[in-house]
């Protein structure tokens, strides 16, 4: 419990977030990931995805769940750390 206490991120799924977008086949850039999020119909710049990434920004259960799909993981792997 201490653990999240102590992190001044907004998130725990950035990292993770990161690291699935670097791994994807061909590897996605954050406008890449952000424009397939927005086919799903979810509005997620490139910035957002950015700062999500970098903890600047907390992400929605509703967007975990569609950046999850856009990147073709389930959502449990992007809370995994």
């Amino acid at each position: 419990m201490q653990y999240f206490m102590k992190r001044k991120s907004k998130n725990i799924s950035g990292p993770q977030i990161a690291k699935m977008r670097k791994r994807h086949r061909p590897p996605l850039t954050q406008l890449e990931l952000s424009r397939r999020v927005r086919g799903l119909g979810f509005e997620l710049d490139r910035a957002a995805i950015a700062k999500i990434e970098n903890g600047l920004r907390g992400v929605l259960d509703y967007e975990l769940a569609a950046i999850a799909c856009a990147l073709g993981v389930r959502v449990r792997r992007l809370l995994a750390g």
